[in-house]
Order: structure tokens, then sequence, then C-alpha cells
């Protein structure tokens, strides 16, 4: 079944995909940094795992945003028709992170059972390797969250069918209730220490670690949060003043903070801790004023188009760059680790251009409508 024409296609939000481009990068440098390359900003880097709960929000934040009047006109979101839209806007890249990272198959079979090879193989090619802690991460590391936008996509068309609260002060005590909701799991986890582990960090692990930070569970209240945002958005009317001082303010203060480096509670912060500070700043670029502008730079927005690409591939094909030889080979070793990152960002434009978009047409005409 097609769009309904009487619904009104809301306008873009541009300066949220510029700010994905931001935040995508971060994550690389999460993934790969040294403090000598950042100097200054080398606190902010080694935070960039933040942005992972920040895409979940503004994942729920953008459904919702696109979808609501949509729903609301067809009396129901039409599951199959959704459900097919977003996977085949996930699927082609996904399986292109998959094919590059098949020599990582070979370390996954001397490091796991053979039980949990097995399940590895045939769960992550189905995006489900995140109903296990053991598995989350087998074959490409970052495809755990993969995991769970499939959970919060199988469900978005039961969530944003539910009766909404209509006053503004209900839904900002349901962003409250929700955030708090994702720091049970985190302070239960901190408080009981079930794997013996503390102080926790970016590389401690054990099984219900794992099972708090890499599953879909502890994450759904992050996408709820950001669904309830966007109908706290629509009550909320604010003037684009309004969203600029908000906007500002909430950049601000979360530089800030990610300068604060190790001094941040990580699983906490992994988790969730930073949500007001994620809603805000969402708030206050869905709107049109100069910060808006300044991140719905042209370029930004190309690379932020480009983001999921970036995230899916920049792990094992970083990997592959470095064990390769191939900047010594072509006399660019000199220049690492930033020509790694115009590398990493070059694929990913070429993923979205060839791989992203063609796919997603492929897929659309191969499967049931």
């Amino acid at each position: 079944m097609g769009a309904d024409p009487s619904v009104v296609r809301r306008p873009a939000l541009p300066a949220l995909t510029g700010l994905r481009a931001f935040t995508a990068a971060n994550i690389v440098f999460f993934h790969f940094w040294n403090p000598e390359w950042f100097g200054p900003l080398a606190p902010m880097m080694s935070n960039g795992y933040v942005g992972v709960n920040f895409f979940f929000i503004l994942s729920g934040f953008i459904l919702a945003y696109n979808y609501t009047d949509r729903q609301a006109a067809q009396g129901g979101l039409q599951k199959r028709s959704f459900w097919r839209t977003r996977m085949t806007r996930l699927y082609p890249v996904y399986v292109m992170g998959l094919l590059i990272s098949l020599p990582i198959l070979q370390l996954e079979w001397q490091y796991q059972t053979r039980a949990h090879f097995w399940q590895g193989l045939v769960l992550t090619p189905m995006m489900l390797q995140g109903a296990s802690p053991i598995l989350a991460t087998f074959w490409n590391t970052p495809a755990w969250t993969l995991s769970c936008e499939v959970i919060f996509y199988l469900l978005f068309p039961w969530f944003i069918s539910l009766a909404w609260p209509r006053s503004r002060r209900t839904l900002m005590l349901l962003l409250v209730l929700l955030w708090l909701i994702a720091l049970i799991l985190p302070l239960l986890y901190m408080g009981l220490h079930p794997d013996g582990i503390a102080p926790i960090n970016r590389y401690s692990n054990g099984y219900w670690l794992r099972a708090v930070k890499l599953t879909p569970l502890p994450h759904v209240p992050g996408f709820l949060f950001g669904i309830a945002l966007s109908q706290f958005n629509d009550r909320m009317r604010l003037s684009d003043r309004m969203r600029f001082a908000l906007g500002s303010v909430s950049l601000l203060t979360l530089l800030w903070i990610l300068q604060q480096g190790d001094h941040l509670p990580f699983l906490l912060s992994h988790n969730g801790l930073l949500a007001p500070l994620f809603g805000a700043l969402i708030l206050g670029l869905a709107g049109s004023h100069p910060l808006t502008s300044l991140l719905s730079f042209r370029p930004f927005v190309v690379i932020g188009e480009a983001s999921y690409c970036l995230y899916i591939l920049h792990f094992n094909l970083w990997q592959w760059i470095h064990k390769s030889g191939i900047l010594t080979t072509l006399h660019l070793a000199q220049w690492d680790p930033w020509i790694s990152y115009l590398l990493l960002e070059l694929a990913a434009l070429a993923a979205y251009r060839w791989i992203e978009q063609p796919g997603r047409g492929w897929m659309q005409r191969i499967l049931p409508s």
C-alpha cells in the first residue's frame, strides 16, 4: 500500500543529519585513537561510545517524526511496508560489512566454542546476534547495535500506535521516567557486581556486563525516549529562538562533559546517562536558526547520510588497512592515522553511493510489498 496522499510530508531535518557525521566520526575515533593524536581533545575522543545511545534516541525520534501522521491517517502503520522499507535500507551495507569481515571468522573459530561459533554464523546474517551476550559482537563488532535496531523496528508499529499523552507536562514526566528506567540495569550491575568486575571501563568484559551493554532490552527505553521526544516536540511548538538557545546550551554542555574523559561513569554513560542532553540537542536542532544552518552545510549532510556505512564498515576495514601493509606500500604511512580516517570516510561515501542506495532499490523490487 502506498503513502496516503492526504498526509503532508514533514520538512526534513538536515541539521540532525549533519550532526550524525560528527557523532559517527567520534565513534570511529573512540575505537581507534591515541591520546597523542588528538592532544587536548583526547578526553572527548575517549568518550565517543556515548554516540551509540544518541543514535538509538535519534532513531526513535526520526521514525516517530516521519510516521506519526502517517499511522494516524491510515488508522495504524502498515507493518509489512514499514519493515520492508527499514530492512532494505539496512541490509545491503550490513552484508557488505560481513563480507569484508570474513577474515575475522578465523579468529572467531579460534576463540569461540564450536557451538557458539555455529550459532554466531547463523544468527549474525539475520541480525540476531544480540540475542546472546556472548555473540553480540561476533564477526563484525559494531553490528551489535543492528540487532537492537531490528528489535526496535519490529516493535515500532505497536509503539507508535500507543495512546501517547497529549499533555506536555505528562510527556515531560514520561521522558524523565524512561531516562531513569534506562539506568536501572546499569545501576543494578554496578551495585551487585555479578561478574566481579570493579571498576568498570571500556576494556571490562563479562557475561552480565555484555548483557547490559550489548543486548536489545536495556536499550529499548532509549528508543522509546526518542519516540516520546518526538511527541513532545509536536506538542511544544518551540520558537526558533528558543530552539537556538536550547541547542547551543545543550551542545556546549555535552562538549564540556565529554571533555571530562575517564571521569564519566562508563556503564551509565554507555546506556543513557546523557539522554536528557541528547534530547535537548535534538529538540534544538529541529528548527531553523544559525546552529542548524551550520550543521546543514551540504558536505556535513552528505557525510551524515553515509554515517551508517561508516559505522558498520569502519571496524574491520581499519584492521585490514593496517594489517595489509597497504599504507607502507603506497608510502602513505607517515600520514597515518589521518589517511586511515580519510580512507574510511571515502569507503563509507562510496558504499552509500554504490551499495546502500542501489541495494535498497534492488531489495525493494524483489521483496513482496
